[in-house]
């Protein structure tokens, strides 16, 4: 095997195992989340179940709720990449602008 299909192959090897392990980072992402939202689910229901044996009229476990809900929303947000504010396409949009502007000032940043 000559020295430039060894580098190849060595490249193209270091790339599949590169690509494995996002995949899997990115599965062990969604398994957090998803044990997350199913703890969410069971532990809110559990004391949603106790606020109504015990006292119905004030249902203070919305509070509990509401605190992990937004926890859970952030973390959504973060496992499947939501990204109002900043999503790819405003990144690109940027860099052009930016990119435009440098041309107009002949290459100088200010």
């Amino acid at each position: 095997m000559a020295h430039g299909a060894q580098t190849h192959q060595v490249m193209e090897d270091f790339t599949k195992q590169n690509k494995y392990e996002r995949a899997r980072e990115r599965v062990d992402e969604l398994k957090k989340f998803y044990g997350n939202l199913t703890s969410y689910v069971l532990v809110i229901a559990m004391l949603a179940l106790i606020n109504y044996l015990t006292f119905w009229g004030y249902k203070w476990f919305l509070w509990a709720a509401l605190g992990w809900g937004i926890g859970l929303l952030f973390h959504a947000a973060r496992t499947f990449r939501w990204n109002p504010f900043f999503s790819k396409d405003w990144e690109a949009r940027k860099i052009k602008q930016f990119m435009e502007e440098d041309e107009k000032q002949g290459g100088r940043w200010e």
